[in-house]
């Protein structure tokens, strides 16, 4: 076998074969089962503070993970070596590891008559030809614009230009072998305001599997330096319980948790606060959670999970209520349950949402938190506590009134889910989690 020299569609028939001939080696030498995930991907990132070039990085790397299984018993190595005497060697550290292994009764490939059949084809690869002086331009321009928006913008903690592009291929002794390529390109900048004594920090971003389609990077450089400047002044507000709205971007985290706690390994681990939820009311009635893993070109689409099943739409909560846990072959096994073809994830997660944008949230929130920042885990997996420290803005009358700071906000998750009055419209695409801003009738907001 040979390294791959290209990284794009071109290279899934390439990975193929070396998954091909990585299974043929490991029945060779004995293995009852096997099952091989490769990729190689590359990338440029630049860097650039106050006006100067940081860091231009490119990167290209090769993996091999392999999972071999000898009867119940699973052994798994990777190698970043794609030579024939490589592949021999882990795929015979493979087979000593689960030769040593316990046995396992849920060990194993997921069943061949679920592997995915037709697959579509998802748009997800758009290469961007963009050099790298080009790309320390845009980062510049991007930083550039930062400065000029506000003379109280006095320092810069990076302009971040990354393009990626990359190739997966799957396969199995199943007989179950599939790939595809796909892009990701961001852009961020992160700025400092000055004013008073006071410093404060804020950022903004944009990512998409389309280079072209990427905010403009003047933009996304004002935006920073406006959520910069509008932390100025910030302070902390005395201790109360009141609502709080959490901004679209740091909403994503709430449902991230949800998933979680629905997720097959915590739940079979024992480790979720909502194990054995299946069947009842978590949210309110209005509000749905859906899977869409075949749209065209979003961030978190895939034909296949990682166990080679075809991923499908689904509901996870309909009417508010919990209809399904996010599953895994192991998993599901583990807790008497078909998969969900979930193995590795969700694949784009969509929340309903009403036809309030944040402001009008604002309005029907009258007094309270507007959270947009958000510090530390601060969330116990177990008991649904969660505590996290946070910034944002105090409301009263439903207007922004000054910058919060130095304040925790602490609730518990399954009341958190079910005191949700309203998700706004206003919403983060630039997320695997759909979801617009998420007004809670009531937490503990812990200050001065």
């Amino acid at each position: 076998m040979s390294a791959v020299d290209i990284v794009g569609p071109q290279a899934v028939p390439q990975l193929q074969a070396q998954v091909e001939q990585i299974i043929a080696e490991a029945k060779k030498q004995g293995a009852s089962a096997c099952e091989v995930a490769v990729s190689v991907e590359q990338g440029l990132s630049t860097t650039v503070r106050q006006g100067e070039v940081e860091t231009v990085e490119f990167n290209r790397d090769q993996g091999f993970g392999i999972t071999l299984y000898v009867g119940q018993r699973k052994g798994s190595a990777s190698t970043s070596a794609s030579g024939e005497a490589a592949i021999r060697e882990t795929v015979a550290a493979a087979l000593a590891i689960a030769k040593h292994a316990s046995e396992d009764e849920c060990a194993g490939l997921a069943d061949a008559a679920l592997m995915a059949r037709e697959l579509p084809q998802l748009d997800l690869y758009h290469a961007w030809s963009i050099t790298p002086e080009q790309a320390i331009e845009q980062a510049l321009s991007c930083e550039a614009a930062a400065f000029a928006a506000d003379q109280r913008i006095k320092n810069a903690d990076g302009t971040t230009l990354n393009t990626h592009q990359g190739c997966r291929v799957y396969g199995n002794s199943h007989g179950f072998i599939s790939g595809y390529a796909s892009t990701r390109h961001s852009l961020s900048c992160v700025m400092i305001a000055e004013d008073g004594g006071q410093m404060q920090r804020d950022y903004w971003y944009d990512v998409n599997r389309q280079g072209e389609l990427l905010a403009d990077a003047d933009s996304i450089g004002r935006r920073a330096a406006e959520r910069a400047v509008s932390r100025l002044g910030a302070r902390p507000v005395p201790t109360c319980e009141v609502p709080v709205l959490f901004a679209a971007e740091l909403a994503t985290g709430l449902f991230g948790s949800f998933l979680a706690a629905i997720s097959g390994g915590n739940l079979y681990r024992k480790s979720s606060f909502l194990e054995g939820s299946l069947g009842q009311q978590l949210f309110p009635e209005w509000l749905k959670i859906d899977e869409r893993p075949h749209i065209p070109r979003a961030l978190g689409s895939a034909a296949f999970d990682g166990d080679g099943l075809a991923t499908y739409a689904k509901s996870f909560v309909e009417r508010g209520e919990l209809l399904s846990y996010v599953l895994g072959t192991y998993s599901g096994r583990k807790l008497g349950m078909p998969s969900t073809a979930n193995s590795g994830g969700v694949h784009n997660l969509f929340v309903s949402h009403g036809d309030e944008d944040q402001k009008a949230l604002l309005k029907r929130m009258g007094r309270g938190l507007l959270v947009t920042e958000l510090m530390g885990q601060g969330l116990n997996m177990v008991t649904g506590d969660y505590s996290r420290g946070a910034g944002g803005y105090w409301v009263e009358n439903g207007e922004i009134q000054f910058p919060v700071q130095e304040v925790t906000i602490a609730g518990n998750m399954r009341d958190m889910f079910k005191q949700i009055v309203a998700v706004g419209n206003d919403l983060e695409l630039r997320s695997n989690i759909r979801t617009g801003s998420v007004l809670i009738v009531r937490m503990t907001v812990a200050g001065s």
